[in-house]
């Protein structure tokens, strides 16, 4: 289901409106009047709809953040059948001193909402027959609570925040559980065995579509600066093109002879772009080749990293802060996000040790620091980190109320970084290497020859990968994305978008039957941005019906990236009825829960979206952002969008506010 321009919504607006117009109208009138009272009609009607003034609490919030209305962008739009949503259960939050939060009641619809209701009702005549059923199941939905404690929220949160100064790049590293547990990451939250499906969300081109009026539509084509909002796009885009269930493979194949335990040749590792090939992963990796037979390698480990070129950018470029796990660069070969973290332990009053993981093969990493009495703040003022040639030097003490503590800090050069962890985790697992890691964006076939080695090195590449090692599926990856506003790994996601097509079997047939190896055959196209950026864009020109947004990476972490709320609101509608809209939304934050939009609740304690709305939130400095979908205390189902873009947001604590109303005044609908 596709919403459609205001333009488009009026004829519909105003037929359902046709029975009070007849009124403004004598019983009979002369011909000469229709084309007046017509006129009339939609001076008096269509005006008030599409100039209706913000609602008081969200005007209330603008005045206290010091903003104006045209500093945002706001579309509200009802989806769906309130008895047959798509959402997940709601999750009810009850306070600290065990009494149940009061629900708000359901308030009285507003005049649009009557008549979105009226639109609604008339479509469903034709199901009538089918009403006492779905009726009872919508009361089974209601029936079934998910139920959690504000302090058991709080705790958790306090928890993380007082371990690591980034708890969202920890939650996705460590692949530590959010507060619903590791089952809300590969599960979808059902209240029925019949509600949530993938199955049950029809796609039958036959089937009633209900097309809805915004409830609130103010400033909609406005083209914003969203922030991570717009990671949005990709995710749905791939989750649409690639499927939820699609994985990266990562395969090793190796040249010459294995004898015994020992490779003459070398051992080529083909990237395929996984988002999250975190340090553990690479482990099991490696574990898998030393399991098919090779301990010893009389050769090069050779990382192919061509899938994608030239993605490399400056860590310092975007906001000059090179240090910050979310400047890192993507690669093909994309290892723990290119990100060492630093654990602190106390071991005297005077000093700490230090630990880092993963390790770095032939580079110095100090493992004991000086103290100062100080409060435990970012790496960068805690630790003062400084990535030199061949050492990490520390440029502070450090404090010494951080106790036990983790910090993350980027690594300036993927390949490098990757070359240095798998030399280390390879020696680790009790292995040896006579020659070097090597990372290129080149086929190894291009780059070496049997010309140039001798003996059993020269025999050709094994036909075979003697490891082929899948990702985690996109359902996973999605969830990092979203609900930890992960940079690094949208833009492995985005440029793998329209890279990976099927492989021909004829093709495969003809490489095996000519002794030819795969590495050669069917391997993804090489990528680039403006490849991948294309194919993004005629997407979004083949699905949908509003202009394109404006891309420059996948992220959102830029600021000639542009996109409406009516584009938003258009993919999210778009969205709620695709087969994989399931991993869709359980990837997205609930608020007052978990995820970036967790403190929603601390902002607005009574807000009726608590455990109730699904959101991606965006900050930059001057731009704030929320994206996603409510539950309405009446059962109606609503995707919002709110873009804020000011000179006066530049802390975000003051514009979100306006942003959280939006949310608790689209739930109490």
């Amino acid at each position: 289901m596709r919403p459609t321009s205001k333009l488009r919504h009026s004829s519909a607006f105003t037929a359902k409106l046709f029975p009070f117009c007849r009124y403004l109208r004598p019983s009979k009138p002369p011909a000469k009047y229709v084309p007046i009272m017509a006129l009339l009609a939609t001076a008096t009607i269509l005006p008030i709809h599409a100039q209706a003034a913000l609602p008081k609490a969200i005007e209330a919030a603008l005045s206290r953040a010091d903003l104006t209305e045209a500093d945002i962008s706001i579309i509200v739009t009802p989806v769906g059948d309130k008895n047959a949503s798509h959402l997940p259960t709601p999750i009810q939050v009850i306070d600290s001193s065990s009494t149940h939060r009061s629900p708000k009641p359901a308030l009285q619809p507003k005049p649009t909402a009557n008549i979105n209701a009226d639109i609604k009702s008339n479509s469903q005549k034709a199901t009538q027959n089918n009403n006492d059923k779905t009726n009872n199941n919508h009361v089974r939905q209601q029936s079934t609570l998910i139920t959690i404690e504000q302090r058991t929220i709080e705790k958790h949160e306090k928890k993380l925040h007082a371990y690591t100064d980034d708890p969202y790049t920890y939650q996705s590293l460590e692949s530590i559980p959010t507060i619903l547990g590791n089952e809300a990451k590969t599960a979808v939250i059902n209240d029925n065995a019949n509600n949530n499906k993938t199955d049950d969300i029809s796609t039958d081109n036959t089937s009633i579509k209900i097309s809805f009026s915004p409830l609130l539509n103010h400033q909609a084509d406005i083209a914003r600066t969203p922030a991570s909002t717009m990671k949005l796009v990709p995710s749905f885009i791939a989750l649409d093109t690639l499927g939820a269930d699609f994985v990266w493979h990562t395969r090793v194949y190796h040249t010459g002879l294995v004898i015994g335990d020992r490779l003459h040749g070398d051992l080529i590792i083909q990237g395929s772009g996984d988002p999250k090939m975190t340090h553990e992963r690479l482990k099991q990796l490696l574990y898998k080749v030393q399991s098919s037979g090779i301990r010893h390698i009389d050769g090069d480990i050779v990382i192919d990293s061509g899938v994608f070129k030239n993605v490399s950018k400056d860590p310092a470029g975007f906001d000059n802060s090179p240090l910050r796990p979310y400047n890192a660069s993507p690669d093909g070969f994309l290892v723990n996000f290119s990100t060492i973290g630093i654990k602190s332990y106390p071991l005297n009053d005077d000093q700490a040790n230090l630990t880092y993981t993963p390790k770095l093969a032939n580079y110095d990493l100090p493992n004991i620091i000086n103290t100062r009495s100080a409060t435990c703040g970012q790496a960068r003022y805690s630790l003062a980190p400084e990535w030199q040639a061949k050492q990490l030097v520390l440029n502070t003490q450090l404090p010494n109320s951080c106790q036990e503590h983790a910090f993350y800090v980027a690594y300036p050069d993927a390949k490098d970084f990757a070359a240095r962890v798998i030399a280390a985790k390879w020696q680790e697992l009790g292995n040896t290497l006579s020659g070097s890691v090597i990372t290129q964006e080149a086929s190894y076939t291009t780059t070496k020859s049997t010309k140039s080695t001798h003996g059993l090195a020269a025999l050709p590449m094994s036909p075979l990968p003697i490891v082929s090692y899948p990702s985690l599926n996109l359902t996973q990856q999605i969830y990092d994305i979203n609900h930890f506003s992960n940079n690094v790994m949208t833009e492995q996601v985005a440029l793998s978008i329209g890279v990976y097509d099927k492989v021909d079997n004829k093709t495969l047939d003809k490489a095996i039957s000519n002794s030819h190896s795969l590495y050669q055959f069917g391997t993804p196209t090489a990528t680039n941005y403006p490849v991948a950026l294309q194919t993004i864009n005629q997407w979004w020109q083949t699905n949908l019906s509003t202009p394109p947004p404006h891309l420059t990476n996948g992220s959102g972490l830029c600021r000639d990236c542009t996109i409406t709320a009516a584009n938003l609101s258009e993919l999210l509608t778009y969205a709620y009825s695709h087969p994989s809209f399931n991993a869709y939304v359980n990837s997205l934050g609930i608020a007052g829960v978990s995820g970036t939009i967790t403190a929603h609740s601390e902002r607005l304690p009574e807000s009726a979206a608590i455990g109730r709305a699904w959101i991606k939130t965006g900050t930059l400095n001057n731009v704030t952002s929320m994206a996603g979908y409510v539950k309405g205390l009446s059962g109606q189902d609503y995707v919002v969008v709110g873009l804020i873009n000011s000179e006066q947001a530049h802390n975000a604590y003051t514009a979100r506010p306006v942003l959280d109303a939006m949310l608790d005044w689209t739930a109490q609908h």
